[in-house]
């Protein structure tokens, strides 16, 4: 199945900056939130790491604590697709969960206003991509003169609009929270005019860190398919997403440690995956007791139920992590996901040797590996 855009990249957990060398407290409040006990987090945006959480009561919750002056933060909550983003400038915020409204300083009050109208502008695109993502090959290929098109229209007018977005707010921070959302659809000069303004979101470290993550990493290569093989002869990149049962893991727990490991991404409702599936479960069936060799599933699902009645009814014994996000999954923008099935073989000291094997590709190469 596939996909038309790379969505907000995700930063590695291993580079972090400092924002100011200054820590504030921060206050988050959340009101008319849904039944109680489910989970909410604060997420630093540069690291991806969780920084504090809390459980809802009686349709509320509260988190305190301090973080690094204007550092941007998402809360999320349980497993929404969306993310609440803000600053953490020392003032108090509170967010109304029943329409995700955000409320605190002048900073992010505006903040809260750009990013929904971000997120609405952002819906054609999004819905032309999943509704042409879900049609056959066969109908893709018929379909494609006439989709690309319009398809170019809607980047060319959401870019526009992003674009306006970061202009009217050139004065202040808010650009670093819309940067990343447009990054992958500006060409070089755009992206460059943009890191190299003398506007204060240029000096912001989440943008500092975030353009030396783009020019690292292989992600502003031209070529979509270089780009994705970029990974192949690096380390992987450490992620962390939530079991069928809700609790966190890094990927890092069960890569690098000894053993060869398959990273595979998929998804109850891909079709492809579905057939490729049966290669994948012989191959573990054939290898993992006698050599050790393991696959972690990393799922672009975005109902809880299906995955798991999938993971059971595809008979696939191994790991298996998912944010429920579909397409925005974190796996997706760290490493480059635009298709799926795919696949990354990792040997055992956290070397990625190979991407995309399928069928006797996969079979023929875990032959020459243990045989």
């Amino acid at each position: 199945m596939k996909k038309f855009s790379i969505f907000l990249l995700a930063l590695v957990s291993t580079v972090v900056l400092s924002c100011s060398g200054k820590d504030v407290k921060y206050v988050v409040k959340g009101v008319n939130a849904p039944a109680s006990g489910m989970i909410v987090y604060l997420i630093d945006g540069m690291s991806s790491e969780i920084i504090n959480s809390t459980v809802i009561s009686d349709g509320a919750f509260e988190m305190k604590g301090t973080a690094e002056k204007d550092a941007l933060l998402a809360v999320k909550i349980g497993n929404a697709a969306n993310v609440i983003w803000m600053f953490n400038d020392g003032k108090p915020v509170k967010i109304n969960v029943a329409d995700e409204t955000l409320s605190g300083s002048a900073l992010n009050n505006k903040l809260d206003d750009c990013m929904k109208k971000r997120n609405a502008e952002y819906k054609e695109l999004f819905d032309m991509s999943n509704e042409f993502g879900a049609l056959s090959t066969f109908e893709q290929r018929a379909r494609m003169q006439e989709f690309i098109p319009k398809y170019n229209a809607a980047v060319a007018k959401y870019t526009d609009f992003c674009m306006g977005l970061i202009e009217e707010n050139k004065d202040n921070i808010i650009p670093v929270a819309i940067i990343p959302y447009i990054a992958e659809y500006l060409d070089a000069q755009k992206l460059d005019g943009l890191f190299s303004s003398d506007a204060p979101f240029a000096k912001h470290p989440f943008i500092i860190d975030y353009k030396d993550y783009l020019e690292h990493s292989g992600v502003r290569t031209d070529n979509i398919e270089l780009r994705k093989q970029s990974i192949v002869g690096k380390k992987f990149i450490d992620l962390e997403e939530p079991d069928a049962d809700g609790v966190m893991h890094k990927l890092s727990e069960y890569v690098g440690k000894g053993n060869w490991v398959l990273i595979d991404f998929w998804a109850s409702w891909c079709g492809p995956c579905k057939s490729e599936m049966p290669n994948v479960v012989e191959a573990y069936k054939k290898y993992h007791d006698k050599c050790g060799f393991n696959v972690v599933g990393l799922s672009f699902d975005r109902d809880k139920d299906a995955w798991t009645k999938a993971i059971v009814s595809w008979d696939m014994p191994w790991i298996h992590l998912s944010d429920l996000n579909y397409w925005q999954t974190v796996a997706a923008g760290i490493y480059n996901v635009d298709s799926i099935p795919d696949n990354l073989l990792v040997d055992p000291q956290g070397n990625v040797v190979a991407r995309g094997l399928r069928g006797q590709e996969l079979a023929a190469k875990l032959a020459e590996i243990f045989e």
